[in-house]
């Protein structure tokens, strides 16, 4: 069996595939049970991420494992498997390996060196163990990635190479402010309580809002999420600081908190918008008390929901947590800087939506980037309402930078501002380590391999003990217990005195790139029972299945090897 990934990523599709293509947690779980009940696998995790869908199994066969994964992420996104293609990458064996440890330090990540993306490896590891889908080979991947990537962030300065893509959006947000600075006295609204909602919140705590307000469909998670900031506060408060106040709301509150935040930060598992254009025009109108007022070249309309696609998916960025100005007149936003990107950014965005193949050219696309250049020409605009989009499909619709007095981020401006970010030489640092993990893994991997052939060696050596020291008693009853006792052990060590330099040479040729043909040769040398063998690895496989390693995460080999396969 060998390891495959296929996926696609904001490295390999653009923002309005990936938005199509994400997998809701239902989605995740019935690929998963898809991919093992296919042919060519035998286990499966999915990582979906705000940026990434990667799909891992253990296949018997590349060909066709390639076209059953890639057929199935395109089954259960609902993108057809033609236009999905362009997109999708497969890494195999060692490269594969090499990919998701890359992945775990955050050296593929849209903010490089960026943390959150261990939690979402380990919630991906969960998962599979949960649906009994993660075998021995996925366990020993997933839980040495995470080795890896913390072996990374404690090693190495990968940490000032790139931070959250929570922090990074506030940054964004903020302009040239420090962000301490743009968020103090601000009410913040974030919309969702999961862990990327969560972190928002605590950032944003952190920054020095003066209210936090979480918004959920189910208020118990909301209200747990208000708690746990209201006792940071109490912390905060202990040791001289101002603490934030905290409270939970139902989703349909959302509206009114709308008209009161200065930021909000939306991250939610929906499938469709939950913030349309005429939802936050509303907010904005609510907030002044005046109509929204749009940019030249709009209509005094903002684009509705199913326009978000056509519209020009610009200036919106994959943010994180909100901000809200408690007890400040939100009429105005004396701390707001440049709009992310500023003149030379809107030029690319209109080159962008002229290429887009959402947009495909057309009326549709020349009005937005007429829109785009005339926002560049226009003054400054005051910024009266900050939007964070953090989910993928995007919760916020897209259209809203028409709006008067709206500045929205998302992923696709996030991506854009990071890719100048400096690459550190701590980088190179991570690469390295990287590299020698990946190597230490597959020497562990083959060497595993063989240790079913030669356990079950020994297995045969002791049954030929057994078996001639039965044969002795036979033939000299009267022998005494401590002689019979002394040549027993005598004749074990000498068999093991035997069977030990082979066996340990074997597993050391083994470790090595091409290693594998050892344990057959082994075999066939002892003319080891084939069915003894297999008996051993399936003894192995029962013990490592998800549901008798509860308890056990940590114990694995220190493993990984960029030489584990052939791509």
């Amino acid at each position: 069996m060998s390891l495959l990934v296929v996926g696609l990523s904001h490295r390999s599709a653009p923002v309005s595939v990936l938005e199509r293509a994400a997998l809701t947690v239902d989605a995740q779980s019935k690929l998963l049970h898809d991919t093992v009940a296919a042919e060519p696998a035998a286990e499966a995790a999915v990582l979906a991420t705000c940026n990434r869908i990667e799909l891992y199994a253990d296949v018997d066969k590349f060909h066709a494992g390639v076209a059953e994964l890639s057929t199935l992420l395109a089954r259960h996104s609902g993108v057809s498997l033609e236009e999905l293609t362009p997109y999708l990458y497969v890494h195999y064996e060692d490269r594969a390996v090499h990919h998701l440890f890359s992945v775990a330090c955050g050296l593929d990540s849209m903010v490089v060196g960026e943390g959150q993306i261990l939690g979402q490896i380990k919630d991906a590891l969960a998962r599979a163990q949960d649906l009994h889908t993660a075998g021995r080979l996925l366990n020993d991947l997933f839980q040495q990635a995470l080795r890896v990537g913390k072996r990374a962030h404690s090693e190495t300065g990968i940490d000032r190479a790139g931070q959250s893509l929570v922090t990074f959006g506030l940054e964004q947000l903020a302009g040239r402010e420090p962000v301490e600075a743009w968020a103090k006295g601000r009410r913040a609204l974030v919309i969702g309580a999961g862990s990327m909602s969560s972190l928002a919140a605590a950032t944003l705590a952190r920054s020095g809002v003066d209210e936090v307000v979480i918004a959920n469909r189910t208020l118990e998670r909301a209200e747990r999420l208000a708690l746990l900031l209201e006792e940071r506060n109490a912390n905060s408060l202990a040791e001289g600081g101002t603490g934030v106040r905290a409270r939970a709301v139902r989703m349909d509150a959302v509206a009114a908190e709308l008209t009161r935040a200065d930021v909000a930060v939306s991250c939610t598992g929906a499938t469709g918008l939950v913030l349309t254009g005429a939802d936050v025009a509303a907010a904005v109108s609510g907030r002044t008390g005046a109509p929204a007022v749009t940019l030249p070249g709009q209509t005094g309309t903002p684009a509705a929901a199913g326009d978000a696609d056509r519209a020009c998916a610009d200036d919106t960025c994959l943010v994180t947590p909100a901000d809200g100005v408690a007890g400040t007149d939100t009429t105005e936003d004396p701390a707001a800087g440049p709009h992310i990107g500023d003149a030379h950014a809107y030029e690319q965005h209109g080159a962008l939506v002229d290429n887009s193949p959402s947009v495909g050219g057309g009326a549709a696309a020349r009005t937005a980037t007429a829109v785009a250049r005339a926002q560049v020409a226009a003054p400054a605009r005051t910024v009266a309402l900050a939007l964070l989009d953090l989910a993928m499909p995007r919760d916020i619709d897209a259209a809203v930078h028409r709006v008067e007095g709206v500045r929205l981020v998302d992923i696709e401006s996030l991506a854009e501002a990071s890719a100048d970010a400096p690459m550190a030489a701590d980088v190179d640092a991570v690469r390295t380590i990287v590299s020698d993990e990946v190597a230490a893994f597959g020497a562990a991997q083959r060497a595993a391999h063989i240790t079913p052939t030669v356990v079950a060696l020994r297995t045969m050596a002791a049954d030929v003990v057994s078996g001639e020291i039965a044969r002795l008693d036979g033939r000299l009853p009267e022998l005494g217990d401590k002689e019979r006792a002394e040549i027993t052990q005598t004749v074990r060590r000498v068999v093991d005195k035997l069977l030990h330099a082979p066996t340990v040479r074997v597993k050391q040729l083994a470790s090595e790139p091409g290693g594998a043909g050892y344990a057959d040769a082994l075999r066939t040398l002892f003319d080891l029972d084939p069915e003894t063998v297999a008996a051993v690895s399936r003894a192995d496989h029962l013990r490592d299945a998800p549901g008798a390693q509860a308890g056990q995460q940590d114990q694995h080999h220190q493993n990984d090897d960029p030489k584990r396969g052939r791509a």
